[in-house]
C-alpha cells in the first residue's frame, strides 16, 4: 500500500468513511478466522464435509457448518447434494469466489513476508539473549 497524503477536508473525510464502509462489508463476508481458510480449502476441487474437516486444522463441525452456511450465504460457495444411497454432499465454490483470487495472493504474499519478519525477529532476541 502507498502512503497517502493526509488532508482533513470534507472530501478525505467521506473517502476515508467510504472506505471503511467497504473494509467492513468484505471482513463481515470473508473475516474471521475460518472462512478464508475453507475457500482455500476449496480452491483445489469440490469436498465433502468431513473431507473439510479433515483439511482444516481445529475446526469443530459445528463452526464448519455456521461459516459453510454464510459462505453460501454470501454467494462464495454452493451445496450439491448428491441423491442416491448413501446421500452424500458436496462443496464447491461459486464463479463469485474468484472475485477473490486477487485477495487471497496479496494476503499469501504478505502473511509469508509476516512469518519471515517474525522470524528473523525471533532470531534477532534469542542473539542478544545469548550474548
Amino acid at each position: 500500500m502507498t502512503k497517502m497524503k493526509i488532508d482533513d477536508g470534507p472530501d478525505s473525510q467521506s473517502q476515508c468513511k467510504s472506505r471503511l464502509n467497504a473494509i467492513a462489508d468484505a471482513l463481515y463476508a470473508i473475516g474471521g478466522k475460518w472462512k478464508l481458510r475453507i475457500i482455500v480449502g476449496l480452491l483445489h476441487g469440490t469436498k465433502r464435509f468431513n473431507e473439510l474437516q479433515r483439511l482444516i486444522d481445529g475446526i469443530s463441525a459445528k463452526v464448519l457448518s455456521s461459516e459453510l452456511k454464510e459462505l453460501e450465504m454470501n454467494g462464495f460457495v454452493k451445496r450439491k447434494v448428491l441423491t442416491g444411497t448413501p446421500v452424500v454432499v458436496e462443496y464447491e465454490l461459486t464463479k463469485y469466489a474468484d472475485t477473490l483470487d486477487g485477495v487471497l495472493d496479496k494476503l499469501n504474499e504478505w502473511g509469508a513476508m509476516h512469518r519471515d519478519n517474525v522470524r528473523k525477529s525471533m532470531k534477532k532476541k534469542k542473539t542478544v539473549e545469548a550474548s
